[in-house]
C-alpha cells in the first residue's frame, strides 16, 4: 500500500538515510488498509491501552483507526517547535490543549504509520509524559532500522510492528552520501523536506 524509494534523504530527526516511504497512499483507500489496522490493533490489545495517540499526519490517521478497533479513546500530537539547525531528534510535539488533561494517569499506545529515526515517537512520548500519561507501548505498520527498538528499551515500553526493514541512519557529518557529493532528494509532494518518521 506504500511505495519505497531509494536515494539520499533528510528526515525530520535531522538524520540522513537511503529509504523514503511514500506514506500518503496508505490512507487513500481505508478498506485496503483495514486488515493491517486490525493486525496492528491485535498486537496492542494485551497492553491495557486506554488512549491511542498518533503524531500528525499519517500516524494520527492510523492511530484513530487503531483506537476504533480497540474501542479506546484517541488523540493526536502535533509538531510545534522546529528542530534547531543541526540538532538531531529535537522536534517538540504537543497534545491538543483541551485534551491533554484527559490523559493524566491513562495507559497510552503511541501509534505511527512508520518509525524511522523515531523523532515523532520521541516527541509524542515526551508530550504524553508531560501530560501525566503512562506510555506503555508503541506500534507502527513498519519500522525502519533499530532506533525505535533502542528508544523503547530505554523507556521500558513495548514495541509492535507488522514489518521491519534494515535502514542505516547517519548524522549529516557522517553521511557517506554527502561525502560522495550526492545531492539530497526532495520527494515530490513533500513540502517539509522530511518524512516525519
Amino acid at each position: 500500500l506504500m511505495s519505497l524509494r531509494r536515494g539520499h534523504f533528510r528526515f525530520e530527526s535531522g538524520h540522513h538515510g537511503e529509504i523514503w516511504l511514500d506514506l500518503a497512499r496508505l490512507f487513500f483507500d481505508p478498506s485496503r488498509l483495514a486488515p493491517f489496522v486490525r493486525e496492528l490493533a491485535a498486537k496492542l490489545r494485551g497492553e491495557g491501552v486506554e488512549v491511542v495517540v498518533g503524531p500528525l499526519v499519517g500516524g494520527a490517521f492510523l492511530a484513530h483507526m487503531v483506537a476504533v478497533e480497540l474501542g479506546s479513546a484517541y488523540t493526536y500530537a502535533e509538531p510545534w517547535r522546529p528542530s534547531p539547525s543541526g540538532a538531531l531528534n529535537a522536534v517538540a510535539y504537543r497534545l491538543p490543549e483541551a485534551v491533554a488533561p484527559l490523559l493524566r494517569g491513562k495507559r497510552v499506545a503511541i501509534v505511527d504509520d512508520a518509525i524511522n529515526a523515531g523523532s515523532a515517537l520521541r516527541g509524542t512520548f515526551a508530550a504524553c509524559v508531560e501530560a501525566g500519561a503512562k506510555p506503555t507501548v508503541a506500534g507502527a505498520l513498519v519500522i525502519l532500522g533499530d532506533a525505535a527498538s533502542a528508544f523503547a528499551a530505554t523507556k521500558g515500553i513495548g514495541l509492535a510492528s507488522l514489518a521491519t526493514l534494515p535502514h542505516p541512519l547517519w548524522k549529516p557529518a557522517d553521511c557517506p552520501l554527502c561525502a560522495r557529493g550526492t545531492p539530497l532528494d526532495i520527494p515530490a509532494g513533500d513540502l517539509s523536506d522530511r518524512t516525519g518518521a
